[in-house]
C-alpha cells in the first residue's frame, strides 16, 4: 500500500467518524444549497445555458494550442509578459527570478488555487519572502497553517467560534467577537499589507485570448487591492482556464456565480489586459502571466478524460458528493478535492500514486447532475479506474480476486458448488477488515434463489 493511500485512508476514517466536523460541514453546505436554488431562478432555460457553455469549452480544448498563442500575442502587445511553465518547479523558479530582480521581500496574494497547486507560499517563505493571503477564508487557513479545505470556500469546515479562537491565539483578539468584528480585524491587518507589498499575486477564472486579458471574479475586493497597489502583478493560471472570447463572459460569469455561491453575479468582476497605461493613474507597472501546465497536457492527451478540463472550479460537485461530505477536503491530500479532484489529480500528480482517489466515489452521479458544464464526472471516474488497471497499477491480489470472481459468476455450477458455510468463511476472510470493521458481516443464505426456484419449478422433460 502506497504512503498516499495509507494517509488518505487514515484521514478519511478520522473525519468520517468526527460528528462535530460533519455537523459544521453539513451546516455550511446546507446554506450553499439553499442559495443555489435561488440563484438558478435567474435562468429561463438553464439546460440550454449549460449545453452552450460545454460546447464552448469543447471548442477551446480541441484548439487550445491556437488560443494560447493568440493570448500570448495579444497580451504581449498590451505590454504584458507571458511565461510558460511546464511544471511546479519551473513556475516557482520563474517567480523567484522576478522577485529577486525586483528585490521583493513582501507579497500579497488574492485567492488562487493555481498558486496553491505550486505551493507558492511555502516556496517564498523558504526564500525569505513574506506572502500574505488576502482572501478572508485563505487568510484564516494561512493563520491556522492549513491548506484550503474547499475550492471556493477555503475555511468551510470552521465555525465562527473556531475562527474566534484562532484569532485569539494568533492575533490576541477577544474570544467573544462577532463574525463582523472578526472580519474587521482581518481587514485592518491586511490594509497596510496592500500598500507596502512589492508584488501582488492572483490567479484567473478565465483567460481571454481575443483581447489578451484575464478575468477575475470575487466577492471581497481583495483581488483588486492585491493587483492594484503593488508595482508588479503576477498571475498564475492553468492553461485550461481559456474561453474563446471576452464576449463569452456574459455566459460564464453568471454561471460560475450561480453554481459557486448562488449569486446572480459576484460583487467584483475585473478584466486585466496588462500593466497600467500612461493615461491610467493606478495599477501595476509590470504584469506577468504564468501559463501553468503541470500535468494538464497529460490530461488533454486523454480522449475521454480531457473533458475534466472543461471545469470552471465552481465547487458544486464537492458540495453534492456524499464522499466529500463525509471525509472533507483535507483527506484527499491534493490541491483539488471532491469528484473533480479525484479525476484530475491522478493525471496532474501521477496515476500510480493517486489512482485511489478515483475509487473514492459512490458513482451516484450527483456530481454530474450539479455540474454547470455538464461534465460526465461519474463516467470519468470510471475511465480513470480503467486506465489504472490497463497500465498495470492494480495489485496481484486485486487482479486474482476479480479473475476468480469473474470465472465463478460466468458459471452456474461453479457458483453453486461451494456450500454456504464455505462462502461465508471466504467472505469473512476477504472483508472482515473493510466492510466488517464497522458493519455486521453479510451472510450467504442456506439456499440460493436458483435452488429455491428449481424446487418450486422443477424442470420437466
Amino acid at each position: 500500500m502506497s504512503d498516499t493511500l495509507q494517509t488518505f485512508l487514515e484521514k478519511a476514517e478520522l473525519k468520517a467518524f468526527d460528528a462535530e466536523h460533519k455537523r459544521k460541514l453539513l451546516f455550511n453546505i446546507g446554506k450553499y444549497n439553499a442559495t443555489v436554488v435561488q440563484g438558478k431562478k435567474q435562468y429561463s432555460d438553464l439546460e440550454y445555458v449549460r449545453k452552450k457553455a460545454k460546447n464552448i469549452k469543447w471548442k477551446v480544448m480541441e484548439n487550445l494550442d491556437k488560443y494560447l498563442i493568440e493570448f500570448e500575442t495579444n497580451f504581449t502587445a498590451n505590454g504584458g509578459k507571458v511565461i510558460w511553465a511546464n511544471d511546479e518547479k519551473e513556475a516557482q523558479q520563474e517567480i523567484l527570478k522576478i522577485m529577486q530582480k525586483k528585490g521583493a521581500r513582501t507579497a500579497v496574494k488574492a485567492k488562487s488555487m493555481a498558486t496553491e497547486e505550486i505551493h507558492l507560499n511555502e516556496f517564498l517563505e523558504h526564500h525569505g519572502i513574506e506572502s500574505i493571503e488576502t482572501d478572508l477564508g485563505e487568510y484564516i487557513q494561512q493563520l491556522d497553517g492549513e491548506a484550503p479545505y474547499h475550492i471556493v470556500t477555503p475555511a468551510m469546515h470552521k465555525s465562527k467560534d473556531d475562527v474566534a479562537k484562532l484569532f485569539h491565539e494568533k492575533l490576541g483578539t477577544r474570544l467573544d467577537l462577532t463574525a463582523e468584528e472578526l472580519t474587521l480585524v482581518a481587514r485592518v491587518n491586511l490594509r497596510q499589507k496592500y500598500v507596502t507589498a512589492d508584488v501582488g499575486f492572483s490567479g484567473a477564472n478565465f483567460i481571454l485570448p481575443d483581447i489578451g486579458g484575464i478575468a477575475i471574479t470575487e466577492n471581497e475586493g481583495n483581488g483588486r487591492l492585491s493587483t492594484s497597489f503593488p508595482k508588479t502583478h503576477i498571475v498564475v493560471v492553468g492553461i485550461e482556464k481559456m474561453i474563446t472570447s471576452v464576449n463569452e463572459l456574459s455566459l460564464f460569469w453568471p454561471l460560475l456565480s450561480t453554481y459557486g455561491t448562488g449569486q446572480k453575479v459576484t460583487v467584483y468582476n475585473t478584466i486585466f489586459t496588462g500593466p497600467k497605461k500612461e493615461i491610467e493613474v493606478d495599477g501595476p507597472e509590470e504584469m506577468y502571466v504564468i501559463l501553468l501546465d503541470n500535468g494538464r497536457s497529460t490530461l488533454l492527451a486523454e480522449e475521454k478524460q480531457r473533458e475534466a478540463l472543461y471545469c470552471i472550479r465552481c465547487g458544486s460537485c464537492l458540495n453534492a458528493c456524499p464522499v466529500y461530505k463525509n471525509i472533507g477536503g483535507h483527506a484527499y491530500g491534493t490541491t483539488y478535492s471532491g469528484p473533480i479532484g479525484s479525476i484530475i489529480s491522478p493525471h496532474f500528480k501521477g496515476m500510480e500514486e493517486f489512482k485511489h482517489l478515483s475509487n473514492a466515489s459512490s458513482l451516484c452521479g450527483n456530481c454530474t447532475e450539479v455540474c454547470p458544464i455538464n461534465i460526465e464526472l461519474h463516467s470519468l471516474l470510471l475511465y480513470n479506474r480503467h486506465e489504472a488497471v490497463e497500465k498495470g497499477y492494480s495489485t496481484f491480489a486485486e487482479r486474482m480476486s476479480w479473475r476468480i470472481w469473474r470465472r465463478s459468476m460466468m458459471s452456474r455450477k461453479r457458483m453453486e458448488k461451494p456450500s454456504p458455510g464455505i462462502k461465508n468463511m471466504v467472505l469473512n476472510m476477504l472483508f472482515k477488515n473493510s466492510w466488517g470493521k464497522r458493519r455486521e458481516m453479510f451472510k450467504i443464505a442456506p439456499k440460493s434463489f436458483h435452488k429455491m426456484w428449481m424446487e418450486k419449478h422443477p424442470p420437466t422433460d
